[in-house]
């Protein structure tokens, strides 16, 4: 079968197409014929060797975190899934990833595919869907009627995040460029604001807020100025650096790192199905055009979520 690896950590130039022998399901394992990964900044990390300490890997390794596909083959062991069921997965970071043909998955990490949309672009989902919910749930704790200032807003979480926030009825104030402001309005964003103005404060943006949610790369100066837009006893989630804690008002943070998590997964699968969460798939490319993703991506090119489309 066909896989995208790469045998040694370095820039998007590692990155080879080439034939691997197609992968047996173990116990507890399913293969899946892939239909589609998709590109997450955390695939450039890993290639580049700058998470190996964190994250150790074997190589040659295939990357692809997201997994959207029919299953094709079940190990021993496995309950519950049927050869042709259409499933998604976050794969582990530290195994083989999706873009490949075929991928072994751990059959307790798939979830059905939803169903209303192209297989796909289901892709889309696992990481970045997971990320957000772990995001507005478990970290920013959102309950309805609370205040939440979604930095970043436009980008792959941080449009799940306000979907997410909207539909548990928090009052949502969305930040990002211009050319985002009528798909977050669609999500249910009230509020829809251009890039932060850190000299104009809070107050500015209707701030502060019982919860501030970040997911742009900023100055360690400015996340500690993010702490100034959370209200006394609230909290700033982030997945691009640490907002600073300030005890003395009771703000506290939180710093996200995702994980598979299939009861999740398949509650986000099925908002999609009814409508109430939607997916914004900015770019579709085969798999042999990873190398150029990653360039892409590292050149800051890349706007949205790109499918990276199997063999």
């Amino acid at each position: 079968m066909k896989a995208m690896r790469f045998h040694e950590f370095g820039s998007s130039a590692v990155l080879r197409y080439e034939d691997v022998d197609r992968p047996v399901p173990g116990p507890g394992q399913v293969l899946v014929r892939v239909a589609a990964t998709s590109f997450n900044p955390v695939d450039d990390h890993i290639r580049a060797g700058a998470l190996a300490a964190m994250i150790p890997i074997s190589l040659p390794y295939t990357p692809g975190i997201d997994l959207a596909g029919t299953i094709a083959e079940l190990g021993t062991d496995v309950t519950g899934l049927e050869v042709g069921d259409r499933v998604v997965a976050m794969l582990p970071l530290d195994s083989a990833g999706a873009a490949a043909e075929y991928v072994l998955a751990p059959a307790d990490s798939l979830a059905p595919a939803p169903r209303t949309i192209e297989l796909a672009d289901a892709a889309a989902l696992p990481l970045t869907g997971l990320a957000a919910w772990q995001t507005a749930f478990e970290l920013a704790d959102l309950k309805p009627g609370n205040t939440v200032l979604v930095n970043g807003a436009g980008g792959a979480v941080g449009g799940v995040v306000v979907q997410l926030a909207a539909d548990a009825g928090a009052h949502v104030v969305a930040v990002d460029g211009p050319q985002h402001a009528d798909r977050l309005r669609g999500y249910g964003a009230h509020r829809v604001l251009g890039p932060l103005d850190f000299a104009a404060g809070p107050t500015a943006v209707g701030g502060p807020f019982q919860a501030v949610v970040n997911h742009v790369r900023l100055s360690p100066a400015e996340l500690a100025q993010l702490t100034g837009y959370v209200s006394d006893s609230g909290v700033a989630a982030s997945t691009a650096g640490p907002i600073p804690d300030d005890p003395a008002r009771g703000v506290r943070s939180a710093n996200l790192w995702v994980r598979s998590d299939r009861a999740q997964l398949t509650e986000l699968a099925a908002r999609v199905d009814a409508g109430t969460l939607r997916l914004h798939v900015a770019a579709r490319r085969p798999v042999a055009e990873l190398a150029s993703v990653h360039e892409d991506a590292g050149a800051g090119r890349l706007s949205g979520k790109t499918v990276v489309l199997a063999p």
